[in-house]
């Protein structure tokens, strides 16, 4: 396989990977608020998304793969609701362990990362195609 479509193949997987962590981000911001139904019960836990490298085995390229969609295991925080219908005894409702914050970073940063492999793939093909043109 030519160095071109090694580029390509590589930026391909690390959009795939970064499509996933867009998905897992934007169900973290959608349930920032989803509390449990039931008194103590646990809310909406955040999910984590985890890469890692492999050698894609017919061409040798290496590749991004999503490794896996765990969950962060931090304590959920708690707030005074009282009328809440997942309020404990002591009138606390646990929260989802969701930083709206740390989400919308972590959105910012997978949109950036995307957006550079996109430009990988585009300069990939520009460079394949004035090579096709020298050819002729």
């Amino acid at each position: 396989m030519d160095a071109i479509s090694t580029i390509m193949k590589t930026a391909g997987s690390a959009m795939r990977a970064q499509t996933k962590r867009l998905e897992v981000t934007s169900e973290n911001v959608a349930n920032a608020q989803s509390t449990g139904d039931t008194p103590g019960a646990d809310p909406y836990r955040r999910k984590t998304v985890t890469f890692g490298g492999m050698v894609h085995k017919a061409s040798g390229a290496p590749m991004v793969e999503v490794r896996d969609v765990g969950r962060d295991m931090s304590d959920f925080p708690k707030e005074y609701r009282p009328n809440h219908p997942a309020a404990d005894q002591s009138g606390y409702v646990k929260m989802p362990n969701v930083s709206t914050l740390i989400e919308m970073t972590d959105m910012r940063e997978a949109s950036r990362a995307y957006e550079a492999n996109m430009n990988m793939l585009t300069n990939g093909r520009r460079m394949r195609s004035q090579m096709i043109q020298m050819m002729k």
